[in-house]
C-alpha cells in the first residue's frame, strides 16, 4: 500500500493484519481517486472508518485543505498516527479516535468529500450515510465502498445515489447533492 500521488507520492503505507482489517485494493483505490480528482484540492475531506488512513491521506497528498480521519479501534488509530508521521501529512490531517456515529452527531465542520468504508454485510453504511450527508456542504459528494452484495439506499438526506462502479467484489457508490444531480 502506497500513496499514490501529490506531496507524498510513493510513500508506503502501514496496515493492521488480521480478518477485521480490508485496506482498500489499490486498483480500486486508484479508480477512486479517479472518479473524485476535481472534489479534492482546497477542500475538506472526511475519511470515515479510516483503518489505516489511506484515503484521508491520499486526500490530503493531492491537495485537500483538510483531512478527517475517523475510527473506533484504537490500533487503526496508532497505524493511521504512524503513517501520518511516515508520508510527512501529520499537520495536513486530524485523527480522531472516536465511533462514527459519536463524531457526526457532535460535528460542526461540514466537509466537500466524505469517504465510507465500513465493515461490509453489516448494516453501517446504512446508519452512517444519513448521518454523514447531514454534515455535507450542498456541493459535496460522498463515496461509499461496499460490497457487490449489499444493497445501498437510493438516498441518503438531501444527497441521491448518481452512479455505482463495480470492481469485482468491490462497489464504488457515489451519492451528490440532489441539487447537483438535477442540473
Amino acid at each position: 500500500m502506497r500513496i499514490i500521488t501529490g506531496s507524498a507520492r510513493g510513500a508506503k503505507l502501514t496496515t493492521l493484519e488480521g480478518e477485521d482489517v480490508r485496506p482498500t485494493a489499490d486498483r480500486v483505490k486508484q479508480a477512486l481517486f479517479n472518479i473524485v480528482q476535481f472534489q479534492i484540492e482546497g477542500r475538506n475531506v472526511l475519511d470515515l472508518f479510516a483503518g489505516s488512513g489511506q484515503l484521508g491521506l491520499e486526500a490530503a497528498s493531492r491537495g485537500a485543505r483538510q483531512a478527517v480521519l475517523v475510527d473506533a479501534a484504537q490500533k487503526s488509530v496508532d497505524v493511521i498516527l504512524d503513517n501520518a508521521h511516515r508520508t510527512g501529512l501529520a499537520s495536513r490531517v486530524k485523527i480522531v479516535h472516536m465511533d462514527y456515529a459519536a463524531y457526526l452527531f457532535k460535528q460542526e465542520m461540514h466537509f466537500d468529500l466524505a469517504f465510507l468504508d465500513p465493515p461490509y454485510h453489516k448494516g453501517i453504511l446504512e446508519k452512517a450515510l444519513p448521518l454523514t450527508a447531514a454534515v455535507m456542504n450542498e456541493g459535496g459528494v460522498i463515496v461509499c465502498e461496499h460490497a457487490a452484495d449489499e444493497q445501498v439506499p437510493a438516498q441518503a438526506g438531501a444527497f441521491v445515489k448518481r452512479r455505482t462502479y463495480q470492481y469485482g467484489k468491490i462497489m464504488l457508490t457515489v451519492y451528490e447533492h440532489r441539487n447537483l444531480v438535477e442540473e
